[in-house]
């Protein structure tokens, strides 16, 4: 079972770098969690590197320029994205060139911008459904919607051998007091009714090996980091620890604050029967990131 901390800095001189969650971990949506965001601060003045490590399907720069616009005083030294990831994919041709795009315009918008990185990039067009290759998923028309509303569309393009590329993993995410749906539901319908879903975030490998790199760029970084992950979602960031073979701190009162009965810091019994049901095992475990 996890050992419960009482504060990141218990551990953190065990590690070289941190993979840190952003959503649920850092803020909730609409405000930062000003504790969070003290102890990066204090890991990166004892020398640690913290590369945030998001589903978000937004390129990095624009996950920056939302932070700061946030209120988010800078806590970091890298950012790699899913939607890092999953564009290069995008630009490499994996789902085709004329693909029908999912999300919310314009604010997923950014996900076409052109990626330098791609040496002689695909040609992406967006067009309606009927005239796709693929599929493009950002995140929901409608993030209060229930996913089965795309039922009969996933329909058509399943029987056309249409691949959705997923550009976020996460199910679901809080904004505050309320929960939305995230593309990773709308891959899992998909999947579900015989469709072929890619994958490119937590807790799939592209986004790790993304994340090595960026920590391996930074000026300081050492080789074969300790590395540890810090989240909320125990089928995204505990679970990609673990494919992975690194530390997990496990932040029980984001995502599960229900199940494992955290107010300050999880309920022992309640957080060994929610992990028992998970069957995926953090290294460590606390409230709330602090």
């Amino acid at each position: 079972m996890p050992q419960i901390i009482p504060r990141f800095a218990e551990i953190s001189d065990r590690y070289d770098v941190a993979f840190v969650d952003i959503w649920g971990c850092m803020h909730n949506g609409i405000t930062p969690f000003e504790e969070a965001v003290a102890a990066m601060q204090d890991f990166r003045a004892r020398g640690g590197k913290v590369v945030l490590v998001t589903n978000s399907p937004r390129p990095w720069d624009s996950v920056a320029q939302q932070l700061r616009a946030m209120g988010m005083a800078e806590c970091w030294d890298a950012i790699a994205t899913s939607g890092d990831s999953a564009r290069a994919a995008m630009f490499r041709g994996v789902v085709g060139s004329k693909v029908w795009f999912m999300g919310e315009s314009p604010r997923d918008d950014d996900f076409f911008k052109p990626l330098k990185i791609i040496k002689d990039p695909v040609d992406i067009q967006t067009v309606p459904l009927e005239e796709a290759e693929g599929i493009v998923c950002c995140g929901p028309f409608d993030p209060y919607a229930d996913p089965a509303v795309n039922r009969p569309e996933f329909l058509y393009a399943k029987t056309r051998g249409l691949k959705l590329l997923c550009a976020n993993p996460d199910i679901i995410v809080d904004r505050g007091e309320r929960r939305e749906w995230c593309a990773g539901a709308l891959a899992a319908l998909y999947t579900e009714m015989g469709g072929e879903s890619l994958y490119f975030g937590k807790p799939h490998p592209p986004i790790y090996d993304l994340a090595r790199r960026r920590y391996a760029a930074l000026d300081g970084s050492v080789p074969d980091p300790r590395v540890i992950a810090i989240g909320d979602g125990i089928r995204t960031d505990v679970l990609g620890a673990q494919q992975e073979d690194i530390d997990s701190l496990f932040i029980t009162g984001g995502l599960a604050a229900e199940e494992t009965k955290t107010v300050t810091d999880p309920d022992q019994t309640s957080l060994t029967s929610y992990i028992d049901s998970e069957q995926v095992t953090p290294t460590y475990a606390i409230g709330f990131l602090r």
